[in-house]
């Protein structure tokens, strides 16, 4: 009994070895639909909680994707100006680079509202839709310390995914807003007239902020909780009979 009992901890104890070792190497998440994501062994390492805050960062990479596309296809000279033979080898660089953590050519040393200032400075001569997105994607990406998966010892600060909110609903105004030095705007997103009227970029960015702003609310009454299940676990503490 004892030698079998050895042996199913020594597996478990592997499956776990396993486990670890594997979901280091994992793809960050965002460019998969939406939804729901097959098993995987990292997932063993992960409360209700950390799979919301990892589907929820994977939606919102997701979103960013979309807005990438929607604003290349608006603005084709943007994705022209990255040397790339198509929007869709422009757009897969984009994505490269937010999964390695490389911003754009030419603003290497630069960080997430760093590199969102830059996107929308109307003498910015590179390809502001990579810079955009990627700037945003980073802002992002550092409130949630850096990381895109969660487990059970990650420990996250709601200010900052608030703050990363109030990032998002900035950048959204000033997409709008800002202009050339000829009158026109940076870039192409909303568009309204008496003819058609195309307010998918507002949804999306809506999404990303909703998103965002429940996290960090999520993030606050988490904390919060294990302070009164500590509480509760005190008061209902009981010790088990030895006889």
């Amino acid at each position: 009994m004892t030698s079998f009992r050895t042996v199913g901890a020594a597996a478990v104890a592997l499956s776990l070895l396993a486990g670890c070792a594997q979901y280091t190497a994992l793809p960050r998440p965002g460019y998969e639909s939406r939804g729901t994501e097959d098993m995987s062994s990292d997932q063993m390492m992960q409360t209700d909680f950390n799979r919301t805050l990892t589907i929820a960062m994977r939606d919102n990479l997701s979103s960013l994707m979309s807005l990438m596309t929607k604003l290349y296809k608006r603005n084709p000279r943007e994705w022209r100006k990255s040397g790339k033979p198509s929007m869709e080898a422009a757009a897969e660089t984009v994505r490269r680079s937010i999964d390695a953590r490389t911003p754009p050519a030419g603003l290497q040393g630069l960080r997430d509202v760093e590199i969102l200032a830059v996107a929308l400075d109307p003498a910015y001569p590179g390809d502001r839709v990579a810079a955009f997105i990627y700037g945003m994607a980073d802002t992002i990406v550092a409130a949630h310390d850096g990381k895109t998966r969660f487990y059970a010892f990650d420990l996250l600060d709601g200010g900052r995914v608030y703050n990363a909110a109030r990032n998002v609903e900035a950048a959204a105004w000033l997409l709008g807003s800002r202009r050339d030095a000829r009158g026109e705007p940076l870039l192409l997103a909303n568009e309204w007239t008496d003819s058609q009227v195309n307010l998918s970029f507002e949804r999306e960015f809506g999404a990303i902020i909703g998103r965002l702003d429940l996290i960090a609310n999520l993030l606050g009454e988490n904390s919060r909780r294990l302070g009164i299940n500590y509480a509760q676990n005190l008061m209902l503490f009981s010790f088990l009979p030895v006889r």
